[in-house]
């Protein structure tokens, strides 16, 4: 059966110049360290309206961009807009690549949405887990809530990154290009155990479909979505959910901003600070400084 052929694909081949411009693209994304998943969502939505209007970006007058927009922001199912949002922003990069500041600042002014993330409770997280019938995909989104992973991260994880030893994982070329180490669960080392057991792995902790190759983002959402469904979880939640429990969680059993910061790879404190305003952590009694600094003294 033949490979179905991306909206990227199928505008490299019928628009002209597309091809070179997308590699042009991509060459500044790898060169200026962003994220490949930023360039890949960019690159879709502007193969989209090159096939609509048959045509480069820069080629379109803007009233038809403002009418192709306006038609995207109405068609919109989703609250966040993503589509229409990942249009503005890759036209804007476009426009900005090609020299047009003028035509990027032009654009839409997207406001930014102060919504706070969704998260599980503890007790949905464990029906989440035990849903999948499947062993590999339990261990699949154990590991992620357990490490507080980014899908790419989790595709990306190969077996060496995993030290039992030091009992740490190794996240290497997250977000930002940096590299973090978080701490590996005891209780995920003995279903990687197990796994690798019946699994058996090559290179990759988790392999996709093809022999070598890493698991799929595509394949992590299906698992996620059959498994909200299995466990009857109605919030609407996505794989990144699992992401931002684990830092709830974390603050609510007690640890500090500035660790969780480190663990999640964020870049500055403010986007760790939006889990106070999520987590329920449990009111401890008011006690004195002066007892934890000599002990409690029997009276």
């Amino acid at each position: 059966m033949a490979k179905k052929e991306t909206f990227v694909e199928i505008a490299c081949r019928e628009v002209a110049g597309f091809s070179d411009v997308y590699a042009k693209l991509e060459q500044k994304i790898i060169l200026s360290s962003q994220s490949k998943s930023t360039f890949t969502n960019y690159g879709r939505k502007l193969a989209h309206l090159c096939l609509h209007f048959n045509a480069l970006p820069h080629e379109v007058s803007d009233d038809q961009i403002d009418e192709y927009l306006a038609k995207l922001a109405r068609s919109s199912k989703t609250p966040s807009r993503s589509a229409f949002k990942h249009t503005v922003y890759g036209l804007r990069y476009y426009f900005r690549f090609m020299g047009l500041p003028k035509r990027a600042i032009s654009l839409p002014v997207i406001p930014n949405e102060n919504k706070l993330p969704e998260v599980l409770s503890k007790q949905e997280c464990k029906r989440l887990f035990k849903a999948p019938d499947i062993l590999k995909h339990r261990v699949v989104l154990s590991m992620i809530y357990s490490a507080g992973l980014r899908s790419g991260e989790l595709c990306r994880l190969k077996i060496s990154d995993v030290d039992s030893g030091r009992m740490m994982i190794h996240i290497r070329r997250a977000k930002g290009c940096k590299d973090r180490y978080v701490p590996l669960s005891k209780n995920i080392l003995l279903g990687l155990r197990k796994y690798f057991k019946l699994y058996k792995p090559k290179v990759y902790l988790f392999n996709g479909k093809e022999k070598g190759a890493p698991f799929s983002p595509n394949g992590l959402r299906w698992i996620m979505r059959e498994s909200v469904k299995k466990a009857g979880i109605l919030k609407t939640v996505c794989v990144h959910t699992l992401r931002h429990s684990y830092a709830t969680h974390l603050l609510e059993d007690g640890l500090d901003i500035v660790t969780i910061k480190e663990l999640m790879g964020h870049d500055c404190i403010e986007s760790t600070m939006i889990y106070l305003h999520i987590a329920r952590p449990e009111k401890r009694k008011a006690f004195s400084p002066f007892d934890t600094l000599y002990g409690e003294a029997k009276v």
